[in-house]
């Protein structure tokens, strides 16, 4: 790694003009700190305004030996997107990198979210720089009829949606980003600052390797996507939601088989709340309506959502009235797995839903997992966390909350800001240590499900991942962009 000097801050002035460049002694603090983990201290920022733009700065990096930590919207929770305490490393930020390139090779990129993204009805898909934030292309979709449908608490860019594969509370229907992206530009972390196009935007195309899928959850290692087509959804024209209280644990499945074969498609959502969850959301956000009666959190609920992508027809049954019936057909099995429900507004349902990583992160010092499990352990890791974590790790609070539909799970642990052990630089890792180690070994699940790798869970990576597919990636990394770029080793 080579400290950048003031003859590489003009070369980069010179590529991406005074707009593009940040240096040292300016306000580089919103690119320094991470969400949760990883603050640091950038040599730089390099605001790259097309992919073209970004092609020379990776050229002229590389070929200085500069590192580029890249940088989508920083939301990310395991501290992969912001450099590291040396002041070596540079920023490559998404910021200016909204315009997507014209046939001519000229860039797309006029003032206002909605000239930066091309809308193609009959593929149903747009084409957008990886700098656009997720809010604006569903604020240029809507009106339209259409929706990118990764639904997500934070407004991340595209560009780390991609890098990191999000999946969101609506994977259930829709899946996750690598589902809904046909096609990527990206550029290599070579002395060349090679740009590769795989924006045909074709859903079919078995021409040889896929390529588009090598830089699509692996965190820029590979490349940085800088344009992407995208698949979009008809926006839901009705919707209905509840919240339902399972029996009991072992009832959480039976009730997602049951609504599944029900309601077939039209299930959008079958998220999971943990009652510590939702005292944390109720306490940090007061206006939040509790619709339980006397207030009393159950111990656990799922939020589930019905939609159709059309307009209400005379004579249809309302979705409304579907749950009623689908959720009334329950109650009558023998085994009844439901114990009550609420159907309300599918706003302030979601209103709490997405309360809660707000809410958690205010429960006390957080230590957060994003895993994942076959559907049919998730509940079980649950319960035996509830009772072996207060023996291992006592007055650690589980606040977690996820996607039951798809076996994703935010598992929290809250400790008191006061709690003596945080003292104590071991107590924080034995704990993510142990949680892991249950998640991978015992349910052989994974511990990372939507956020990719980061500072937080390297060093999982490198104690789970077999030597041999560890050797493949760095030869596929040594390949495709033999330079070092971002903080996130695959070899």
């Amino acid at each position: 790694m080579t400290a950048p000097t003031r003859k590489d801050l003009d070369a980069l002035q010179q590529i991406v003009g005074d707009k593009g460049l940040l240096e040292p002694g300016e306000d580089l603090v919103s690119y320094e700190n991470c969400v949760r983990y990883g603050a640091g201290k950038a040599a730089f920022v390099v605001r790259p305004a097309s992919s073209a733009e970004t092609s020379k700065v990776m050229a002229y990096c590389m070929g200085q030996g500069i590192v580029l930590v890249p940088q989508s919207g920083n939301t990310g929770l395991v501290g992969a997107s912001t450099p590291d305490g040396t002041g070596q490393q540079g920023v490559l930020s998404f910021d200016r990198l909204t315009g997507t390139a014209t046939s001519d090779g000229t860039t797309s990129n006029v003032s206002g979210a909605n000239d930066k993204i091309i809308f193609d009805e009959e593929n149903r898909s747009v084409t957008v720089g990886a700098g656009v934030r997720l809010s604006d292309l569903n604020a240029f979709l809507a009106p339209k009829g259409y929706v990118f449908p990764i639904d997500l608490g934070a407004d991340p860019r595209i560009g780390g949606m991609i890098a990191t594969n999000t999946g969101g509370a609506r994977f259930l229907r829709y899946g996750d980003v690598r589902q809904n992206t046909l096609g990527v530009k990206v550029v290599l972390a070579d002395e060349a600052g090679t740009e590769l196009d795989f924006m045909s935007g074709l859903r079919k195309d078995n021409t040889g390797i896929d390529w588009k899928h090598l830089f699509i959850g692996t965190t820029g290692t590979l490349g940085v996507v800088t344009e992407a087509v995208l698949n979009v959804q008809r926006l839901p024209q009705q919707s209905a939601a509840a919240l339902l209280v399972p029996r009991d644990e072992a009832a959480v499945l039976k009730l997602l088989l049951e609504m599944e074969q029900r309601c077939d498609s039209q299930l959008t959502a079958f998220e999971g709340m943990s009652a510590e969850a939702m005292a944390a959301a109720f306490d940090h956000v007061p206006s939040l309506r509790n619709p339980f009666p006397g207030g009393d959190l159950p111990d656990y609920v799922l939020l589930v959502e019905l939609s159709r992508t059309w307009a209400m027809r005379e004579g249809e049954q309302t979705l409304d009235e579907l749950l009623e019936i689908v959720l009334a057909e329950i109650w009558e099995d023998e085994e009844a797995p439901l114990e009550n429900a609420f159907i309300g507004r599918p706003e302030e349902m979601w209103a709490l839903r997405h309360a809660l990583s707000e809410g958690v992160k205010h429960a006390g010092k957080l230590v957060a997992f994003d895993v994942s499990f076959r559907r049919g352990d998730l509940m079980k890791f649950r319960a035996f966390m509830a009772e072996e974590l207060p023996k291992r790790f006592p007055d650690v609070r589980i606040c977690d909350f996820g996607h039951v539909g798809d076996g994703g799970l935010h598992f929290n642990l809250a400790i008191a800001k006061d709690d003596p052990r945080l003292n104590d630089e071991t107590f924080i890792p034995d704990l993510r240590d142990w949680v892991v180690k249950i998640v991978v070994e015992k349910y052989h699940g994974s511990f990372s499900a939507e956020h990719a790798i980061g500072r937080s869970n390297q060093s999982f990576y490198y104690e789970y991942t077999p030597e041999k597919v560890k050797e493949l990636a760095a030869g596929m990394k040594a390949l495709i962009s033999p330079n070092d770029i971002g903080v996130v080793k695959l070899g």
